[in-house]
């Protein structure tokens, strides 16, 4: 539904996507903070139109929207790429029930690794729970697919996911909103469509694919699946944000266009035939063009990814393109014969890692100990000037790689830090407990989600202490202490003696982060 147009602002896509939602007559809005969506969620909550809220992971954010959606509301999510593995559970599961009020699910990619551990692009995890996706290249197109997310979701019973990436979510400009929708509500939905029982899943599944035909007839004549033909014998198709890249070169190509998933066969097959070579420019893996490639030869040339016309890792750029087309690139006058310092990622002056790294460093000296990580501020022990030998797998993984590595008959050490125990961190110390695993986990507490910025801590510092006494570690092995230097040889010897005892311990790690401080301070 249309409404009428406001005046052109400028804004970055994340804030964009958040007054999209914010238009888009939303119950509530769920997240958990990782770069590059963290602002999204910010701008919500900042608006103080009590709409937003951090959950746990993002995993019980799409379930508390899912909760919103059969209750009547329309609901909106926000997370990463790598956030996505997280809440794949339930998304494959409502992929097949009967969405009620609309879902809109952003979630935010990052070709070149800026802040993740991988460059998972998010339109494969969309095809395999067959929901629609949309690819913003702009701002103009977050806010509008946002916005039309939820007309679509409705009408196909299915949550819509809308995939963004760096640049787009942290880049400005121009937008032109539209007027803002009133709540919607409607009647709940009917028990027996959500639920997942093979009874009543076998009808869901049908009624999901059959939704997913339609969604394939949408795509064919979708506003973001565009082509601009002309005589040529290459022609380019570009997805999301690579239109962009392409079209600053101006280089008058015939270009089809797909910002709208599922792919339109028969638009990529017309298009495909009229040409003797295809370039394929799209950001993340080359997942269009290995639809275009098939197993079986085609009479085109297919140039893109996968025969190195572009580089597979990393993002595009225009330059990269100008390659591929065979553009010459512009030398620069300027003199590059220098060498640039090293900066590597470092923790801030003042942060009390700095000192729990100390501790751990003259702890483990001389000894044979594993130290398993995880996402987090604490991930930079692993640089220098610390040089700890620390894995650092996935969110939630340092306490079940200590356990592994504790029944391969080693001494372990588990580093994680407050939001990423309850994030995910929970369910392995209680594996840990189950067979009283002689694992030592070091929770460094403090007191913020600090890595993603510093919002706020869903417990509060002593809920840590009664939780790993809740599940079952014994109380004088769940100790608190304060990572100050003048208490570093006692925190040491305490460390130390933890590590050798044969059963779980944790270890809590108490002083806030340095500069949700100082902003305290300013307040």
């Amino acid at each position: 539904m249309q409404s009428k147009k406001q005046n052109n602002i400028v804004v970055s896509g994340n804030e964009a996507a958040s007054l999209a939602v914010r238009h888009s007559g939303v119950t509530a809005a769920y997240a958990y903070p990782g770069t590059p969506s963290t602002e999204l969620m910010e701008y919500i909550i900042s608006s103080e139109s009590g709409l937003g809220f951090w959950c746990a992971n993002e995993k019980t954010a799409l379930e508390a929207a899912l909760g919103v959606s059969f209750a009547g509301g329309r609901s909106f999510v926000s997370m990463k790429h790598v956030g996505l593995n997280v809440a794949a559970d339930p998304l494959m599961s409502c992929a097949n029930v009967k969405i009620n009020g609309g879902i809109a699910i952003v979630v935010a990619d990052d070709p070149g690794m800026h802040s993740s551990q991988n460059e998972q692009d998010t339109r494969y995890l969309a095809d395999f729970a067959k929901v629609p996706c949309y690819d913003p290249a702009t701002v103009q197109d977050a806010y509008d697919m946002i916005r039309d997310a939820y007309e679509l979701s409705e009408q196909l019973f299915k949550p819509v996911i809308v995939r963004m990436c760096t640049r787009l979510s942290h880049s400005k400009g121009v937008l032109q909103p539209r007027d803002a929708q009133p709540k919607v509500t409607k009647a709940p939905g009917v028990a027996t469509e959500w639920n997942v029982v093979p009874a009543f899943a076998k009808k869901g599944l049908a009624r999901a694919l059959e939704k997913h035909t339609e969604a394939e007839k949408l795509s064919e004549n979708s506003i973001y699946n565009t082509v601009n033909d002309a005589k040529n014998e290459l022609g380019v198709i570009t997805t999301g944000l690579a239109r962009e890249y392409f079209l600053e070169l101006e280089a008058g190509l015939p270009h089809l266009h797909i910002g709208f998933y599922p792919a339109p066969s028969e638009k990529i097959r017309n298009f495909v035939s009229k040409h003797k070579k295809i370039l394929v420019l799209e950001e993340g893996s080359p997942y269009i063009e290995r639809f275009l490639r098939g197993l079986l030869p085609t009479a085109q040339i297919i140039q893109g990814k996968m025969d190195n016309t572009l580089p597979l890792i990393g993002e595009l750029n225009s330059d990269i393109i100008k390659k591929a087309l065979g553009i010459p690139v512009p030398s620069t006058n300027m003199d590059l014969n220098f060498t640039l310092s090293n900066r590597p990622p470092q923790l801030c002056v003042g942060c009390p890692h700095r000192d729990t790294f100390n501790i751990i460093k003259d702890a483990i000296a001389g000894e044979d100990v594993i130290l398993n990580a995880d996402i987090g501020c604490y991930s930079l022990g692993a640089l220098p000037p610390y040089g700890l030998p620390i894995t650092l797998e996935d969110m939630g993984a340092s306490i079940p790689m200590a356990k592994g590595a504790a029944q391969s008959g080693k001494k372990t050490l588990a580093i994680i830090g407050d939001s990423t125990f309850l994030h995910s961190g929970i369910t392995g110390l209680i594996d840990c407990v189950n067979i009283n695993a002689p694992v030592t986990v070091l929770i460094l507490d403090n007191q913020t989600t600090a890595m993603t910025g510093g919002q706020p801590q869903l417990l509060p510092s002593e809920r840590l202490t009664q939780i790993a006494e809740g599940i079952g570690v014994p109380k004088e092995h769940v100790i608190e202490f304060n990572p100050m230097p003048k208490h570093h040889q006692k925190n040491v010897e305490l460390l130390k003696k933890e590590m050798a005892y044969a059963g779980v311990s944790v270890l809590i790690g108490k002083r806030e982060c340095i500069e949700t401080y100082k902003r305290g301070l300013k307040k």
